[in-house]
């Protein structure tokens, strides 16, 4: 795959402009936030995405799935980043849908993922125990009990885990905090006895959860993977879903790059535009050369899984440290740019720029796609 959109990508990109222009602009978002809405997202809005086929772009067809690739896929994230859509598509099909199709039995993906394609069913990935991205070091136990296990632990920022009707549950079978082996998923159903669970209100407009599994039953079936071997599926999942990450995080980049430039054009200081000045121009220019860089990084990192690369770990690392490092550069500039009215909530720079930090964090920062890309080169 180039690095150059094909016909029927730029087709499929004007689609979903066009789409999301008209049915969620940034201030359906902030409309949602500001209401409180107990689900976060438009559940309608969600289901048109998925007769477009979108919801199901990287799954076979032989589960309702529409088997494009993640250069389709990540066209439609961009759009979603323009317009800060909060819809499930991180938890439910990045996450939650990428570690059935990897993990999952053929009774299960049958029974799952036909309702994620649909827009019928949310799925989340209840994996992270502390305030950072650390996929082994969860403490949460999974423990036998006659043909099944019982499920005692507690998870933070579980996206979208307040509406999911399915939660894929990282639980330790063996081993220590730290340890690669010994982890094991289990698909646990939202409404199973012995589960409690939180909503957590995010500063970027992401919905997320605290989940709590007291004594939770779940039967050996509903295991994704080899017990004590839940890494092996984990790892692929996350590198797919911190592709589609960076994927969105591109399309923020644009456009709070596009709203910075069209304000210098604008905005008059001493009787003079302000992008005339010299190191305003300086600093746009640095902007757009990086964007331009990580959406270069992002397209090949698609590349590498939709061409079944052997590099698609160090492909996911490279992007979301150069995606990391872009958000802080284009968020942090975005609001400067803009002056006092930037740090405004009224002005939607800022929520651009809210956006791009968390999106920072999440499935790791800089710092540890840095280390993880060392480590996979041999250093």
């Amino acid at each position: 795959m180039g690095l150059i959109l094909t016909e029927d990508q730029l087709i499929l990109r004007e689609m979903a402009k066009t789409f999301f222009d008209e049915k969620s602009p940034v201030d359906r978002m902030r409309a949602l936030r500001d209401s409180r809405d107990e689900t976060g997202f438009a559940r309608s809005l969600w289901k048109e995405m998925a007769e477009l086929g979108w919801t199901g772009i990287p799954f076979p067809e032989s589960v309702g799935g529409a088997e494009l690739g993640y250069g389709e896929f990540g066209v439609v994230l961009a759009e979603c980043g323009r317009v800060l859509a909060p819809e499930p598509f991180l938890s439910t099909v990045l996450l939650g849908g990428n570690a059935i199709l990897l993990g999952g039995n053929e009774p299960l993906q049958k029974e799952l993922l036909p309702g994620v394609c649909s827009g019928d069913r949310i799925l989340c990935l209840a994996f992270q125990e502390q305030g950072r991205f650390a996929p082994y070091s969860g403490v949460t136990r999974a423990t036998r009990d006659g043909d099944g296990f019982r499920i005692r632990g507690a998870k933070q920022f579980v996206l979208d885990g307040h509406v999911a009707d399915q939660i894929v549950t990282v639980a330790r079978t063996a081993g220590e905090s730290g340890d690669r082996a010994g982890l094991s998923l289990f698909v646990v159903d939202a409404g199973t006895a012995g589960i409690s669970v939180e909503r957590t209100e995010m500063l970027d407009g992401r919905n997320a959860a605290r989940i709590v599994f007291e004594d939770v039953a779940v039967d050996a079936s509903r295991v994704l993977g080899e017990i004590d071997g839940g890494a092996e599926v984990l790892d692929p999942v996350f590198d797919r879903a911190t592709i589609g990450l960076c994927s969105e995080m591109v399309g923020t980049f644009e456009e709070a790059f596009e709203r910075t430039l069209e304000y210098l054009k604008t905005r008059e200081q001493f009787g003079v535009k302000i992008g005339t000045f010299q190191a305003l121009r300086h600093r746009a220019s640095q902007m757009f050369g990086e964007l331009e860089f990580a959406r270069s990084v992002v397209r090949d990192a698609q590349s590498a899984i939709d061409d079944q690369r052997d590099d698609v770990a160090e492909c996911a690392s490279g992007a979301k440290a150069r995606c990391s490092d872009v958000a802080d550069l284009i968020g942090g500039e975005a609001v400067q740019m803009h002056g006092g009215i930037g740090m405004t909530d009224e002005e939607e720079v800022g929520l651009f720029f809210k956006r791009l930090k968390a999106a920072e964090l999440t499935l790791g920062d800089a710092i540890h796609h840095r280390n993880r890309f060392a480590g996979l080169r041999g250093y």
